[in-house]
């Protein structure tokens, strides 16, 4: 009402005056409105200087409640369903990507790989080591294109040094302990453990589901969080990874659950929410569907 309003009264003022062609400078809007202009009504609008991309704005802005509203209303109405079918628990299980959900790095990947390779000769700047570790990272690996078998060094061996053009044993063999240690990595989300105590009291099933090698186990150790969790679906044990739909079944044949009993929350749309669908489960993008552990509790219908 309010934007309507306001294109009635710049209706009514540029009647009364003369149009000069705009002038167009920077300035752009994400439904195609370019370039910034302002209308020489200086005198009669006084310091409001109405431009394109502020009316933009305004109808940017409009839109954006609409969805948001549209999409409040679609997941109320999703939950409302899933409970109509299975109680005021939705789920009845939970499963959970480990890096980028759970857990997080607590260092930039390239400084840890610079700073203790230092000592061994390393000489790329961090910058230089992200590109290479960028590059070696993207390419094909084995025919089975399986990155982490096992322990999964040898992925790793070939990672490091394309990364930092070092391949001394000792160099790899710190980097690589490091990494299974609490100084590493730190919980995603501080209530985290909380939460889970409370899905677990709640009747609610709890498994990690993670691309990783065997050192996960020992990591989630580590942090002290390797008991909230019924199960651990590991790539490298399981020998698949998302999004192949094989580790998602694997994980709900080990919790005894059925897949469509079962939501994933991740943070990567190709491999946690299109895998995840592809096996049957349910699923959320963290950081976009979901941004705590506390508001997945509270969608499944668990109160922390």
């Amino acid at each position: 009402m309010a934007l309507m309003a306001t294109r009635a009264n710049l209706s009514k003022l540029l009647s009364s005056v003369t149009y000069r062609k705009p002038v167009f400078g920077s300035g752009s809007c994400s439904h195609g409105g370019k370039g910034s202009f302002v209308v020489g009504l200086s005198s009669q609008l006084g310091p409001l200087l109405y431009s394109s991309s502020a009316l933009a704005q305004n109808e940017c802005e409009v839109a954006g409640s609409r969805h948001m509203g549209s999409e409040i209303l679609g997941v109320k109405d999703y939950v409302d369903y899933r409970r109509s079918l299975y109680g005021e628990i939705s789920h009845k299980a939970l499963l959970v990507d480990a890096v980028g959900t759970l857990v997080i790095p607590s260092q930039p990947m390239a400084q840890i790989y610079r700073t203790i390779g230092e000592k061994y000769g390393v000489e790329y700047s961090e910058t230089e080591i992200l590109k290479r570790y960028r590059r070696a990272y993207e390419q094909p690996w084995g025919r089975s294109r399986l990155r982490y078998v096992n322990d999964g060094r040898p992925f790793w061996q070939y990672i490091v040094s394309c990364s930092t053009g070092c391949s001394d044993s000792q160099y790899f063999e710190e980097l690589y302990n490091y990494y299974t240690t609490d100084k590493a990595w730190h919980l995603c989300d501080p209530e985290a453990e909380q939460v889970f105590k409370a899905l677990k009291k709640s009747g609610v099933k709890l498994a990690v589901v993670s691309n990783f090698d065997t050192r996960l186990r020992p990591l989630l150790r580590a942090l002290n969080c390797d008991h909230w969790f019924d199960v651990v679906a590991v790539s490298a044990e399981v020998e698949a990874e998302k999004p192949n739909p094989t580790i998602f079944l694997k994980a709900c044949e080990l919790l005894g659950v059925e897949p469509e009993e079962a939501v994933h929350v991740g943070d990567d749309r190709r491999n946690d929410v299109w895998g995840a669908r592809d096996a049957g489960c349910d699923a959320w993008l963290w950081g976009s569907d979901v941004h705590s552990f506390k508001e997945v509790a509270e969608r499944i219908g668990v109160q922390v």
